[in-house]
């Protein structure tokens, strides 16, 4: 299967997502070739955390760094690639996500020019949504295989951060859908079987797969467990 062509336009943010995007080369040395044979299967959003797109830009492709990502979204929607879709890039590490490791070499990363801490910019999210319909379509990826890093790394990544607006995804079909229904008894093992079931079977304790699983689906969740954790998980 192909990869997008590499181009030397950026391209700015558009409302028609059906137009094949033109990223901006600029190439990593920071991948290697999928293991296994593998191709990918997932996609794995992530946040920079750095002061700008430019720094982070220099970063996933400084050879010190050993880091990388297949793309990098700026604020103002400028989006530039680094590494081809059918080798490995660096930009996962430990994880798993349903029972299968090796992340980096079962998925796509895209980088999206963001501290953590503020809004995901509308000329971002547009060239990130065209970017998810393309790379879905290439790689039959279903909805439900787009995730955030701190979904296959519990406790060790944020990202993309409880500002990233995963709703809109899910509205556009873009991101699996999430449930509605919740349980009349709240137990540890029933929640974790369901988070399991979903894809969270990373090692993690109680409170760490909690944390995880609110910081996509209800970031704004404090405390002990309650029924509306279920929700979201319920098929």
């Amino acid at each position: 299967m192909g990869t997008l062509a590499a181009g030397t336009q950026a391209h700015s943010a558009v409302s028609l997502t059906t137009e094949p995007l033109t990223p901006i080369w600029h190439p990593s040395p920071n991948f290697g070739a999928r293991r296994d044979g593998l191709t990918p299967s997932l996609i794995v959003l992530h946040y920079t955390a750095m002061t700008s797109a430019q720094a982070a830009l220099e970063r996933l492709c400084d050879p010190t760094c050993e880091v990388s990502a297949h793309y990098l979204i700026g604020s103002d929607g400028t989006l530039w690639q680094m590494v081809s879709e059918e080798n490995r890039a660096w930009h996962a590490g430990a994880g798993e996500w349903h029972g299968q490791a090796d992340i980096n070499s079962r998925s796509i990363g895209i980088e999206l020019d963001n501290t953590g801490f503020h809004p995901f910019s509308e000329p971002q999210l547009t060239v990130l949504e065209a970017l998810l319909r393309q790379m879905s379509e290439r790689w039959s990826i279903r909805p439900e295989h787009v995730i955030g890093h701190s979904d296959m790394a519990p406790g060790r990544k944020s990202d993309p951060g409880p500002r990233f607006p995963w709703q809109r995804l899910e509205h556009l079909n873009l991101a699996g859908q999430r449930g509605q229904s919740a349980p009349q008894s709240v137990r540890m093992d029933s929640f974790r079987a369901l988070a399991q079931s979903a894809g969270y079977t990373a090692d993690a304790n109680d409170d760490t797969l909690l944390a995880a699983v609110r910081l996509r689906y209800r970031p704004w969740g404090k405390g002990p467990l309650e029924p509306a954790d279920f929700a979201p998980l319920a098929e």
